[in-house]
């Protein structure tokens, strides 16, 4: 946690990790949840800085940026049996998506789910912003039809996202643009499946059978 010292929230990164190693080594399929790899990143510049090196983006020093790769590509799949699954929470300041340790996770994971404030405060949850998250390996593991669904959802609430503003203050007109047209019938039934309830339970099938109803 934030209140360790530098070197035992370092350690304690890299010992995680080891311990995933040893199981997925055994032939098991592992999951890793760190929370967060930010505060491991600002132990690494803490450290980095007491023995003189320069800063550079936003205070972080180059053995930040170099560390970081050697510990997120630790997880993965083996040529013979077993995974690791690494799941990283990654704090921004001011809700900076740019934020250079966000921009440098982003270069090395496989995808990204991003939070949003507003969201959150629209009582949308989960508050996941869909249009800024993206998985990178999601084309080799779903179904054409999955991912056509996919595609569809993303087209129709970008399209109206471009257009709300003109929507809420009734500037738009009916007919002007056909996928504006399908983005404000579609929207209030895609926000209904973009939303869970704390309590509320469904499983991987019946998610994605949900999300193709969309569109039948």
């Amino acid at each position: 946690t934030s209140d360790q010292h530098p070197l035992n929230r370092i350690r304690g990164a890299y010992l995680a990790t080891a311990i995933a190693e040893y199981f997925r080594d055994k032939g098991n399929d592992v999951l890793l949840m760190m929370d967060s790899i930010t505060r491991f990143a600002m132990a690494s510049r803490e450290v980095g800085l007491a023995i003189g090196e320069p800063p550079t983006s936003k205070g972080y020093t180059p053995s930040v940026f170099a560390k970081l790769p050697k510990l997120l590509e630790r997880v993965g799949t083996t040529k013979d049996q077993g995974s690791i699954t690494g799941i990283y929470s990654v704090l921004v300041e001011g809700d900076d998506i740019h934020d250079p340790i966000a921009d440098a996770i982003r270069s090395i994971a496989d995808g990204h789910i991003v939070l949003s404030r507003e969201l959150a405060n629209q009582n949308h949850y989960p508050a996941i912003d869909v249009l800024a998250s993206i998985s990178r390996v999601m084309i080799d593991i779903v179904d054409q039809d999955q991912l056509l669904a996919r595609n569809k959802l993303v087209s129709l609430l970008d399209t109206y996202m471009r257009a709300e503003d003109l929507i809420q203050i009734g500037a738009y007109v009916e007919g002007s643009n056909p996928l504006v047209d399908e983005a404000i019938r579609k929207i209030p039934a895609i926000n209904r499946f973009l939303c869970q309830e704390i309590q509320e339970k469904v499983d991987f099938g019946e998610s994605v059978g949900l999300l193709k109803g969309l569109f039948c």
